[in-house]
């Protein structure tokens, strides 16, 4: 029992939380751009928190049921149809055998998250299934490959389903422009000006951006400053290279870097960056680390609440 993929789409990629304790090794840890979305589109469906799911991104994915199941939709509006009649993200739908599920070009964000109830079944590679293309780690084959056409995702078929949406309230802004950040221990290396440039600047997404890393083009910060010696990476970190436009590494990036770290964004605001396309326009703002601590707790605590 499974999906067959009619049309793969612009990139359609299995994920779970990610590949973890190999980065000393080289080995990225991958996993969902937004991690909020995926996890509200396993709860819908009282999935476990890891299970696989499908990260869509810009959409032009078209799935057939072979099997009667129920499946969850967060994320980016891209446009889903099921049997050609447009449905909503954040909440559940029943899929039966034959069913065509769709998605377009994107109306609201970039990137959608479908879940089938009990997880896609998919072998583990370093005890994950998430696909890093660059590492060829993850995925189907397990060989880091995107969905294509003529795929099957095999799930366990189930007449069971419950019809959930999550509360208005949970549900993410993705048209706020504004990404929290984190500020790093370089932080201090930058002037005072170059510090109130990057905070008081707004900044264009650029085409460069990918689950590597989403670049930047604005007003230079820093762009005189010398390279360190390479250390290792955290999530968000925003790195300024020699030409001063920031790079905010996310869930692919590379696990060394040589470039001075401003601050880092939040795990919250990684999320909502991934949202964005090129030419979208945000800006950064400076919070706590208690402050960003607060906001996970905050959104885990919904979650679980609501399981």
């Amino acid at each position: 029992m499974a999906f067959n993929v009619v049309k793969p789409g612009m990139l359609a990629l299995i994920q779970d939380l990610g590949r973890h304790g190999y980065q000393h090794l080289g080995v990225t840890s991958g996993g969902p751009m937004d991690e909020l979305a995926f996890r509200w589109a396993n709860a819908l469906l009282d999935n476990a928190d890891n299970a696989p799911q499908i990260e869509i991104t810009f959409g032009m994915l078209t799935l057939e049921a072979q099997a009667n199941t129920s499946i969850a939709i967060t994320g980016a509006d891209l446009g889903a149809q099921l049997n050609d009649k447009p449905i909503l993200p954040w909440q559940t739908y029943p899929i039966k055998k034959g069913d065509v599920l769709s998605f377009q070009q994107p109306n609201h964000g970039l990137r959608a998250y479908l879940a089938v109830k009990g997880g896609f079944q998919v072998e583990p590679v370093l005890g994950s299934v998430s696909t890093v293309m660059r590492e060829q780690l993850g995925g189907l084959s397990g060989k880091g490959k995107k969905l294509e056409k003529g795929d099957k995702l095999p799930f366990t078929g189930t007449d069971d389903h419950v019809q959930r949406i999550v509360p208005r309230l949970a549900i993410p802004n993705y048209d706020n422009p504004d990404i929290p950040v984190v500020m790093g221990y370089q932080f201090k290396t930058f002037s005072g000006l170059d510090r109130a440039h990057f905070f008081g600047s707004d900044f264009k997404v650029t085409p460069d951006s990918d689950r590597m890393g989403y670049r930047m083009n604005g007003r230079a910060i820093g762009g005189d400053k010398k390279g360190i010696i390479s250390e290792g990476i955290a999530y968000g970190a925003i790195q300024i290279p020699n030409d001063g436009q920031p790079i905010v590494l996310l869930r692919d990036r590379q696990t060394i870097g040589g470039y001075p770290k401003i601050g880092c964004v939040t795990a919250f605001g990684g999320g909502l960056l991934a949202q964005k396309k090129p030419g979208d326009i945000i800006g950064f703002h400076c919070v706590s680390v208690d402050q960003a601590e607060r906001e996970r707790l905050l959104q885990m605590a919904r979650i679980a609440q609501w399981r």
